[in-house]
């Protein structure tokens, strides 16, 4: 198998040890790390500009930065392009001018996570594989069966036996094998560990495959671009695991090791109270007020979670450390917020932006009003709040937040002026 065109090779977050682009594993050799995919970004500059001019508009336009050889022509499905909406009604609940939200419910699957599932089916596709496998809270398991469908690919999807109805039901619909696993999404992710290196399959997981990460921060790329080429104040993103969290961040190093962009965003961590492991874990560091000079001596630490934000429902971050590198690197806060706020949060963005969130994507807002009371945000910054996946995916919660419709009788007397 032949390298991508701009691929050096990988490098470990822990301990920094590189290794070349024909690695076959998945973790650092020599500590268990997980690892980076690095890039010939002097190579890549000129071949990039040229990408932006491509037509569609999805992900692959920026291939130049991208670790992926074979792309089917065209890719049956439409992945990233997402839109980028100004929300200045949201905005004002929290006297902000420039508040935007990525609205990456409107890709297939209806989350952000089909930008890690098109670019790791595209790696499986290099290395031959047939089968993939994925652990999942659910969205990143209803986008490998719906991208693998269109590719006629066969996937695994581990769950917790709680995932959402709707979200099985996109698993099932799509014709992956779904196996629900009595237990919570940490013990669904180490089996899948363990039953993909017996049976060869090529394992998507976050926070254990490098390439999920390349996939999700085209993310960065797309708010850059939809910016007019301008860098916003800050990023908000709903974590769990913190794939999601490290992929944007890499996102803009690679828009600024480019030289596409002189300075970098703040990167905001949003979780909630009941699953903070993240949160907690840059709260004891910059506690200690002691500088970080070796990644490779930082625990993440553990929690015991329990949240109605189901995507970001996590004991053990897979990414934690990368994550936490994130946030600590580009200065950003890292916010708990309460379940009653991700619903409150998610009711507000429906009614005041048109943008119709699932609880973990609604955590970001949840944050940002939070950050505005604490006058950590100033009422002028350019505020971007990652929109990761759509409130039909768990119309329960939804519900919840929503409340009840008015139940009349069939008659205009019933009816009153609005």
């Amino acid at each position: 198998m032949s390298k991508p065109v701009h691929m050096n090779g990988y490098r470990c977050f822990a301990c920094a040890a590189e290794q070349p682009a024909d690695y076959a594993g998945f973790e650092c050799p020599c500590c268990g790390g997980n690892l980076e995919i690095t890039y010939d970004y002097a190579a890549a500059t000129e071949e990039l500009a040229a990408d932006f001019s491509k037509s569609p508009r999805d992900l692959f336009r920026y291939q130049a930065l991208l670790p992926v050889n074979r792309l089917p022509s065209p890719f049956p499905l439409r992945i990233g392009g997402t839109p980028l909406y100004q929300a200045p009604l949201l905005g004002q609940q929290a006297s902000l001018t420039r508040l935007y939200l990525k609205d990456d419910s409107r890709n297939p699957s209806a989350s952000l996570k089909d930008r890690a599932s098109a670019i790791t089916l595209c790696r499986a596709m290099d290395t031959g594989a047939s089968v993939v496998s994925v652990a999942s809270t659910g969205n990143a398991g209803s986008s490998l069966a719906c991208l693998s469908a269109a590719l006629g690919m066969s996937a695994v999807v581990f769950v917790p036996e709680s995932a959402p109805a709707a979200k099985l039901t996109q698993l099932l619909s799509y014709g992956a094998r779904v196996l629900a696993v009595r237990g919570s999404y940490d013990e669904a992710f180490d089996l899948c560990l363990v039953a993909s290196k017996k049976f060869g399959w090529f394992n998507r997981s976050n926070g254990f495959n490098p390439f999920t990460r390349e996939g999700k921060k085209t993310c960065a790329f797309e708010i850059w671009e939809d910016l007019g080429g301008k860098v916003p104040d800050r990023v908000v993103v709903p974590t769990g695991d913190g794939n999601i969290l490290s992929g944007i961040w890499k996102g803009w190093r690679d828009l600024k090791a480019v030289g596409l962009i002189d300075r970098l965003p703040k990167i905001d961590c949003a979780q909630s109270a009941s699953s903070a492991a993240i949160c907690q874990t840059v709260q004891r560091l910059r506690d200690s007020q002691e500088p970080v000079n070796d990644w490779s001596n930082i625990s993440i630490d553990q929690v015991q979670a329990n949240t109605v934000a189901d995507s970001i429902s996590v004991d053990q971050p897979r990414d934690g450390l990368a994550a936490v590198r994130a946030i600590i690197e580009s200065g950003g806060e890292a916010v708990t917020v309460p379940d009653s706020e991700i619903l409150a949060a998610l009711g507000e963005m429906a009614r005041y932006s048109g943008v119709f969130p699932e609880p973990a994507a609604a955590t970001p807002w949840a944050a940002v009003k939070q950050m505005a009371d604490d006058r950590l945000i100033d009422r002028d910054e350019l505020v971007v709040c990652l929109v990761t996946g759509s409130g039909l995916k768990d119309t329960a919660r939804a519900r919840q937040a929503a409340g009840e419709p008015m139940i009349i009788e069939p008659s205009l007397d019933a009816v009153t002026e609005y």
